[in-house]
C-alpha cells in the first residue's frame, strides 16, 4: 500500500470517527481570490515572526480532503466531485552579526486549489481544475539595542492552471513587493503592485511577552494586541477599499485568548474565536469560533465551529481559518498534517506565543578543586612511606602495616 493511500485512509477514518457531514460546494469565486488570501496570510505570518526578528522559525503543512464528495465545486455547469488542497511552508533563519545585530532571510510558499482527482505533488489537471501558488521571500535586519526590525522582499503569484470553462481570465504571473518595519511594540507593513498599494497593516502588540524580554505575569500581560489592515478591493470597475480590525485579548495567564474581527465601513462584525493553549508556548491549542459570512439574514448567517491542534496534526470544523483559507469550506472536517516551531536562544515556541516552552536542564559543571583532591587521594592510595626510625609504612583504606628490623613481626591497626 502506497504512502498516499495510507494517509488517505487515516484522514478518512478521522472524518468518519467525528461523524463528518459533507460540506456545501465551494464556489468558483473563492478559488479565483485564493492569490490574495495566500499573499495576505504569508505577510501576517511574517509579521508575527518579525516580533522578535531573530532566531529561527519553520512552518510546514499539508491539508488534504480524503473524499471526492467532501468539498465539491459549484460552477455554472452544476456540482462537480473533486478534491481541494493546500500545501505550504515557511522558513526563517537569522545570523548574528555582532552582539546587537541580526541579519535574517525568509521564504514562504503556498500552493492551493481544486482538482478532479487527488494527488500529493503532481496534479491531474482536470476539466474544472484551478491551481495557483504564492512565493514570498526577503531579508530582515534586527537591532536588539534599539529593539527595531526592518524587512523587505518580493512576492510572486503564479497561476498554474485555471479552466477557461468556468473561471475568468487571470494573469499567469504577478510580481508584488512588500516591506515591514517594527519599533518596539509598533509595526507597519505594506505590499504593492507596481505603484499601487494592495494592503497596509498597522499593528500595536501591547501585550507583554517574556519571550521578547517582557514579563510573564501582571497587568501588562492583559494589554490588547490590535491591528488594522486596509485592503484594496475592486468592485464594479471602481475602488471599494475596506478596513479589517482585529483585537486579540489575553483573558487568563496567557493561555486563554479572545480574538475578534470587524470589517469597516459597512460589514461590521466578521468573526470571534475563543482559544485555549494548555501552555503559553502555543504548541497545542483548542479553539471555538463563530464567523459571519454575509450571505444570509440573521442568525442563519453565523457559522459555528471548532478545532484541535496537536502539534503534528490539526482537525477543524467550520473554523474561521478553514473557511478563509480553504475556499469557504463549511459543514465538514478539515485535517492538516503540519508542524510549526520557532526558536530564540535555544527556547522553543509556537506561532504567536508569548512565552517559550519550559526546558529541563541538568547542571553538569565540574568542581575543579574537588576533582584535583580526588585525583591526589587516588594517587597516594597504597603509597610507601618511611618513618623517623627508618621503618617502611604502607597505608591503604585506613589499615597500617609496619615491618620492624629482622624479627619479621608485623602489627596492624584497624582503621574502621
Amino acid at each position: 500500500m502506497s504512502m498516499h493511500n495510507k494517509l488517505s485512509k487515516i484522514l478518512f477514518l478521522f472524518a468518519l470517527a467525528a461523524g463528518v457531514a459533507f460540506a456545501d460546494p465551494i464556489p468558483t469565486e473563492a478559488l479565483t481570490q485564493s492569490g490574495l488570501v495566500m499573499r495576505d496570510r504569508q505577510l501576517r505570518d511574517i509579521g508575527l515572526v518579525m516580533r522578535g526578528g531573530r532566531g529561527g522559525f519553520i512552518d510546514i503543512g499539508y491539508t488534504y480532503t480524503p473524499s471526492s464528495e467532501q468539498l465539491q465545486l459549484k460552477s455554472e455547469y452544476g456540482v462537480h466531485d473533486g478534491f481541494a488542497f493546500r500545501h505550504h511552508y515557511g522558513i526563517f533563519g537569522s545570523w548574528v552579526l555582532d552582539s546587537i545585530s541580526h541579519l535574517g532571510f525568509l521564504t514562504w510558499f503556498d500552493r492551493a486549489g481544486w482538482d478532479s482527482q487527488d494527488f500529493f505533488f503532481f496534479p491531474h489537471y482536470g476539466d474544472f481544475a484551478h491551481i495557483s501558488s504564492s512565493f514570498t521571500w526577503g531579508f530582515s535586519y534586527t537591532n536588539t539595542k534599539y529593539d527595531v526590525t526592518a524587512a523587505l522582499g518580493l512576492q510572486h503569484q503564479n497561476l498554474e492552471l485555471a479552466s477557461h470553462k468556468v473561471y475568468p481570465n487571470e494573469s499567469d504571473s504577478l510580481l508584488f513587493y512588500w516591506a515591514h518595519a517594527r519599533y518596539k511594540n509598533v509595526s507597519l507593513q505594506a505590499s504593492f503592485y507596481r505603484n499601487t498599494f494592495q494592503t497596509i497593516r498597522l499593528s500595536l502588540d501591547l501585550e507583554s511577552r517574556s519571550l521578547y524580554g517582557g514579563v510573564s505575569s501582571g497587568y501588562k500581560t492583559f494589554l490588547p494586541n490590535l491591528n488594522a489592515t486596509i485592503y484594496r478591493r475592486k468592485k464594479d470597475g471602481g475602488d471599494d477599499n475596506f478596513v479589517r480590525l482585529n483585537w486579540e485579548q489575553n483573558l487568563y495567564e496567557q493561555v486563554l485568548y479572545a480574538d475578534v474581527t470587524f470589517d469597516f465601513p459597512d460589514d461590521g462584525f466578521r468573526s470571534a474565536a475563543l482559544k485555549f493553549y494548555p501552555v503559553p508556548s502555543r504548541l497545542f491549542a483548542f479553539e471555538a469560533s463563530c464567523l459571519r459570512r454575509h450571505e444570509r439574514a440573521g442568525a442563519k448567517d453565523l457559522l459555528w465551529g471548532g478545532a484541535i491542534d496537536l502539534f503534528f496534526i490539526r482537525l477543524g470544523y467550520n473554523t474561521v481559518f478553514d473557511y478563509e483559507n480553504m475556499f469557504h469550506a463549511s459543514g465538514t472536517f478539515i485535517a492538516e498534517v503540519k508542524v510549526n516551531l520557532g526558536s530564540i536562544g535555544g527556547r522553543f515556541f509556537g506561532r504567536g506565543a508569548a512565552q517559550a516552552a519550559p526546558m529541563e536542564t541538568t547542571d553538569r559543571r565540574i568542581d575543579l578543586k574537588k576533582s584535583l583532591k580526588a585525583l591526589s587521594e587516588q594517587h597516594n592510595l597504597g603509597s610507601t612511606k618511611v618513618d623517623a626510625q627508618g621503618n617502611k609504612v604502607i597505608e591503604a583504606k585506613g589499615i597500617r602495616y609496619e615491618k620492624t628490623g629482622s624479627s619479621g613481626t608485623t602489627s596492624n591497626e584497624g582503621g574502621y
